[in-house]
């Protein structure tokens, strides 16, 4: 099943690139493993996958010492400050920053750890009072005030867009983001480059490609629906 479900989600990927003039190999794809059990990621992993997207730090944590070393983990659930240090010296890329005060936590056990943590800030393009993120008004002040802590660099943005019948209703949610990333390109801030897009889901991969994204976290698509009886 993975197999296959891998297969079909290149394609569109691969379609999605083409239809807007974009490289194939401009488009990373997460395989979001959250709730599932270590030998479904083993199989993706024999497929090619080599990034794996977690939301919870527990998760991440016991998966971790059970895969191979060259995965790079995403942590892309909300991050809360107390769990920072379980997952500071483990993760590739935090795309959940959405305020100074867990930056300033990441800074700091990074700092005790030796290690410089790549982070994209989350934004909530839509607004949405069940999301977390900063506000698209303050996303580029919170980018100034995060790039000049100590151990962190900021790679870019990140979103998740409103579940839609029609995923094209969220390519305004992605052009967002995209004009925000050029705001901050703008500034030219120290220790902040807007090279990463992480945006698009299951359901709306393709209007992401479309928009730009750089990053796209696929669950659904890959591993099937989820089993929350499993955690």
């Amino acid at each position: 099943m993975i197999r296959e479900n891998l297969r079909i989600t290149e394609e569109k990927i691969q379609a999605a690139c083409s239809g807007s003039e974009r490289a194939r190999e401009d488009v990373k794809l997460i395989a979001v493993s959250k709730t599932k059990p270590v030998e479904m990621l083993q199989e993706a992993y024999q497929c090619g996958c080599r990034d794996f997207g977690e939301n919870k730090v527990q998760e991440l944590v016991d998966k971790y010492d059970k895969l191979p070393g060259d995965i790079r983990w995403h942590m892309i659930g909300h991050l809360q400050r107390n769990k920072v240090k379980y997952i500071i010296d483990k993760v590739y890329l935090i795309h959940s920053v959405d305020s100074l005060r867990l930056a300033e936590e990441i800074s700091k056990e990074a700092v005790k750890k030796g290690v410089c943590v790549s982070v994209l800030i989350e934004v909530n393009t839509a607004g949405e009072a069940s999301k977390f993120g900063t506000t698209v008004e303050n996303a580029v002040s919170l980018v100034e005030e995060i790039s000049r802590l100590p151990n962190i660099l900021i790679k870019g943005l990140m979103t998740i867009a409103p579940y839609v019948e029609n995923p094209e209703e969220n390519r305004l949610y992605f052009a967002m983001l995209r004009q925000i990333a050029v705001d901050i390109i703008h500034k030219n801030i120290d220790n902040v480059c807007m090279k990463e897009l992480s945006m698009g889901m299951t359901g709306d991969y393709e209007a992401a490609i479309m928009e730009g994204a750089t990053y796209i976290r696929i669950g659904t698509g890959i591993f099937g629906e989820r089993e929350y009886t499993s955690v």
